[in-house]
């Protein structure tokens, strides 16, 4: 055999190396300067390629404090450049994903904006039997009313909704949804900018089902909502981080996560989940139908599942993790968290699903009156 093919068929070897590292918990880099033991195989065969990733804000380990910068690992691992952008609200993505402008290989949506873009035929199925660490997500995380045969998410984080507020500022409120609209907190109380979330507050106070196609219980509602713009300082979404941890608002609701991410700036603030219920939510890894690099993004879904991926995002977000690798840790500095993983949960939890076209567009609309009103 002749050297030139002899060294053609080792580069070719070396490209298609399967990649891994050694080093546990991310303290040091191993000898290929990489932070993460990897527990599944990766390949260089895509360097070069581009991927896009479009994922809620705040919502993954970057380095921080000297934590896991998921990108830059996935990066070096795989040669892949990760185009890393940002957005607020599912709505939001979803506009984006629906007009088409944009291309993305990767979005994180939350359970039913998946339903909805699964029935409108927006993502691509995902083959889970080729995600070697799909085995790590928690059973009863699996083949939910969103997602019933597995085929086009892939769960990412799980939470819950609550009411953040501080204690030193006002004490210790009712402990139900109606502490938002309590005239004792006017102009230092927020609500979601968001239509699906701020409905959900008034929702539990008038004991309504968060699914309902009743438009006399949107209205309802609605109405609700008017009634607490006298004492609201403002909607927000990630907005709340500066507001809730310099003190400029007082009472909030927000994901049970975010709090814990709060309350390390900001230690007057305590969080509880109202009496009347709340919402839970699952948000996944999902591949949208336009997508550009089917096989990279596989790669980075597997890359995420990894068990020290997993645990320095969940550690940085704040999120209850559906990965059995980061929950059975002790190491894992929310480890058996109440907040997160509480022994009694709330008794009336719900899910939000994907509603018909007409409610849909008729609680949108009150929702603009609201803003205006």
């Amino acid at each position: 055999m002749n050297k030139k093919l002899i060294s053609f068929i080792m580069a070719f070897m070396l490209v298609f190396t399967l990649c891994s590292c050694d080093n546990q918990g991310g303290e040091e880099d191993d000898e290929n300067g990489l932070k993460v033991d990897c527990r599944g195989e990766y390949s260089k065969a895509l360097s070069g390629t581009v991927l896009n990733v479009y994922n809620w804000g705040e919502y993954i380990s970057d380095g921080e404090d000297d934590a896991i910068d998921v990108n830059a690992e996935f990066e070096k691992l795989t040669g892949i450049k990760v185009n890393y952008t940002t957005y607020e609200s599912n709505e939001t993505m979803y506009s984006q994903i629906k007009s088409g402008g944009v291309s993305y290989d990767i979005i994180i949506p939350s359970d039913y904006m998946i339903e909805r873009m699964i029935n409108e035929d927006m993502l691509r199925k995902i083959d889970t039997d080729s995600l070697s660490n799909y085995d790590l997500i928690e059973k009863k995380y699996k083949g939910l009313y969103f997602d019933k045969n597995e085929e086009y998410s892939v769960p990412y984080n799980v939470g819950m909704v609550g009411i953040i507020y501080n204690k030193k500022q006002i004490g210790e409120p009712e402990k139900s949804w109606k502490a938002l609209w309590d005239p004792k907190y006017k102009d230092m109380s927020l609500n979601f900018n968001n239509p699906r979330d701020a409905f959900m507050t008034a929702q539990m106070i008038l004991g309504q089902d968060l699914n309902t196609t009743d438009k006399k219980d949107w209205d309802a509602a609605s109405e609700l909502l008017k009634k607490q713009k006298s004492v609201l300082q403002s909607y927000v979404m990630d907005e709340i981080y500066g507001k809730m941890e310099t003190g400029e608002a007082s009472i909030a609701p927000y994901y049970a996560g975010d709090f814990l991410v709060m309350k390390d700036e900001n230690p007057d603030l305590e969080f509880y989940y109202p009496n009347e219920g709340t919402n839970i939510f699952i948000d996944s890894m999902c591949i949208p139908k336009n997508v550009k690099n089917y096989d990279a993004a596989m790669m980075y879904i597997n890359f995420m599942l990894e068990p020290d991926v997993s645990l320095a995002n969940a550690e940085y977000i704040g999120y209850a993790s559906p990965n059995k690798a980061v929950v059975s840790n002790p190491e894992y500095c929310y480890f058996e968290d109440e907040i997160l993983y509480p022994e009694e949960p709330p008794e009336n939890i719900q899910y939000y699903h994907d509603l018909d076209t007409e409610t849909r567009m008729y609680y949108e609309n009150l929702w603009i009156d609201i803003k205006l009103y």
